[in-house]
């Protein structure tokens, strides 16, 4: 059965991907044998490029996680990462065409399967790209879920997010994703380091989020993180920032009924808004 590509986290671009192949849940196969030369060729270069930027600005246990993906100088077949994750943390990497609704998202999550969009994207793109592609999502986010406290999180987004599907909160909890598993921080014993997908996979903010003086840095609140806006074509104005995946994790716990009443009620923070109440983090 054929399914229409209405998208979780996009812009109001149409989105890329055949979502022909995808079944009623968006999942389909990863088509390996489709990649070309030039694929293969533009995911080796990334790799080489963002892992050498790594050290001084990804946090430990990204770092620590990456070998995991296996293959550096071909995109890698998922089932060989999947041998690998099951094992650690009972997660498994799923394809999608690309952005896939909310609903489907959530429950893809809750069960502890991590979508990754497929396809490549084009030698022109290396730089930058709109939409996630097969190596924003495996470099980005696929080595964190081999930490069994970040995985669990991700499970209880995914739960937490059919909730707020029933109750009309999903844009409310989509900037909790983009705060934390997108562009999170975390302040590490040697000073701050990245964890999110988006800034790891991108060599500009990856230096800017950690590194650039005057750049908002704040501890982070969940209802100071669910009221604020935030950008999907420039380098984020606000940075939320955590101790550790266990706090982050214990955060997540209660329920979020109460809170999305209290953010409706508040209203939206605009990207890069300074507030009294928050806690800055400074570099260094």
């Amino acid at each position: 059965m054929a399914v229409e590509p209405v998208v979780y986290g996009a812009s109001d671009r149409p989105p890329r991907g055949d979502y022909a192949r995808a079944r009623d849940d968006y999942t389909c196969d990863q088509d390996w044998a489709a990649y070309t030369a030039a694929d293969h060729d533009t995911y080796r270069r990334l790799y080489e490029r963002q892992s050498a930027l790594l050290p001084g600005l990804a946090c430990d246990a990204f770092i620590r996680a990456l070998p995991s993906l296996g293959i550096k100088d071909h995109i890698p077949r998922f089932e060989e990462i999947n041998a690998r994750l099951r094992p650690a943390t009972g997660w498994e990497i799923v394809a999608v065409p690309g952005l896939i609704p909310e609903r489907p998202f959530f429950e893809l999550l809750a069960n502890r399967r991590f979508p990754v969009t497929d396809w490549m994207r084009s030698p022109e793109e290396f730089d930058y790209i709109v939409e996630p592609d097969v190596f924003h999502d495996l470099f980005g986010h696929v080595p964190l879920l081999f930490d069994p406290v970040f995985a669990d999180y991700v499970q209880r987004y995914g739960q937490g997010g059919l909730k707020a599907h029933d109750l009309g909160a999903g844009e409310l909890l989509s900037r909790l994703y983009w705060y934390t598993i997108e562009f999170g921080l975390i302040r590490q014993a040697d000073g701050l380091r990245a964890y999110g997908a988006g800034i790891l996979s991108s060599p500009g903010e990856l230096q800017h989020s950690v590194r650039t003086p005057g750049v908002q840095r704040i501890a982070l609140d969940l209802l100071r993180c669910m009221r604020t806006r935030y950008k999907i074509d420039d380098y984020q104005a606000t940075y939320f920032v955590i101790d550790s995946f266990e706090q982050l994790f214990d955060m997540t716990a209660p329920d979020f009924t109460p809170l999305y009443e209290a953010v409706r009620s508040a209203g939206e923070i605009a990207a890069g808004e300074h507030m009294d109440s928050d806690s800055p983090i400074t570099v260094g």
